[in-house]
């Protein structure tokens, strides 16, 4: 009986003469927890993220001096970054590269109903999934180019790589065969510092046992054509920037360097990528503010209730 006498006593009270501030509010929570979500067009994005996991990307040249981390650590950092700006309706898959091949993991799914799924996938991906030590980037690049493809339905595809070339390419391989620029949208990201410096190595089990020497790799002068001026140092490793760019180009790609987490993020963002299309989105929180906003002119009694009366008080 208490509770029904409360239950009428402030219903009277919403009712009642002047507290129509009150009711309106009361309404417009009640249809901020009954709302169902709404499905508007909005701007989203599909991507199939390849990571390179070959051995050049365990190489600790990335972050700060102090506390440098792999290039591959630095990527996943990145894109874990990255993933709290996709807007809701975006999907994102994983790929690893290794040898010459881009090998799916996990295909794209969306942002926000598989977000807590795609970091724990992502956490998971590392050097010791990698097939064998070779790296063969240009071969690799078309791979996924052809891997975006055949997954379809405007999937961009992202390569997340050194540019690093194991066995070194000749120079008549610098060129990629069939690839039509247009034919493929995405970028590729450049990540590694600017100083060759040694690549660690690591045994069969992925734990690291020292460091490539040269006399263990396959030098550029060992397989070229012509002489090549200078040492040969395979057994070291930078950014192979223009190595990446020049592929970018023949792709119709975009090239970025990953010089900082919000550059992959600014990325991924590009307008240019983006696919408009119907997502199911809550709104549950604009009628939730309505009746915030209500209730704080109900309560502030310093506010005049009407603009006109507050006009007429400034006429007197």
């Amino acid at each position: 009986m208490r509770l029904r006498a409360l239950a009428e006593r402030l219903l009277g009270l919403l009712f009642a003469r002047g507290h129509w501030l009150l009711t309106l509010a009361a309404l417009l929570l009640l249809a901020a927890v009954r709302m169902p979500p709404l499905t508007l067009p909005r701007a989203t994005f599909r991507y199939m993220v390849t990571f390179d996991i070959t051995q050049s990307m365990n190489v600790e040249d990335m972050g700060s001096p102090a506390a440098p981390v792999s290039r591959l650590a630095y990527a996943r950092s990145a894109m874990r970054e990255a993933l709290k700006h996709l807007p809701c309706g975006s999907e994102v898959g994983w790929a690893v590269f290794s040898d010459y091949r881009a090998l799916p993991l996990l295909m794209p799914l969306e942002v926000c109903a598989h977000y807590d799924a795609l970091l724990s996938s992502l956490e998971r991906i590392d050097a010791r999934m990698a097939w064998v030590n070779a790296s063969n980037i240009t071969k690799g690049f078309y791979w996924v180019l052809r891997m975006g493809r055949s997954i379809g339905d405007g999937t961009r595809v992202v390569f997340i790589t050194d540019g690093h070339e194991s066995p070194p390419l000749r120079p008549s391989e610098h060129s990629m065969q069939n690839a039509t620029p247009g034919e493929s949208a995405g970028w590729l990201v450049g990540v590694g510092g600017d100083r060759p410096v040694p690549i660690p190595k690591s045994d069969p089990d992925g734990q690291r046992i020292g460091y490539w020497r040269a006399d263990e790799v396959v030098q550029r002068n060992a397989i070229s054509d012509t002489a090549t001026p200078g040492p040969s140092q395979e057994h070291l490793s930078a950014l192979h920037e223009a190595h990446l760019q020049s592929l970018a180009k023949q792709a119709g790609l975009g090239y970025r360097r990953l010089a900082s987490p919000e550059a992959l993020t600014s990325a991924l963002l590009d307008a240019a990528l983006a696919q408009r299309k119907p997502v199911r989105t809550d709104v549950h929180w604009l009628p939730a503010a309505l009746a915030l906003l209500l209730m704080i002119w109900h309560f502030l009694p310093a506010l005049p209730r009407s603009p006109w009366r507050g006009l007429q008080r400034k006429q007197r």
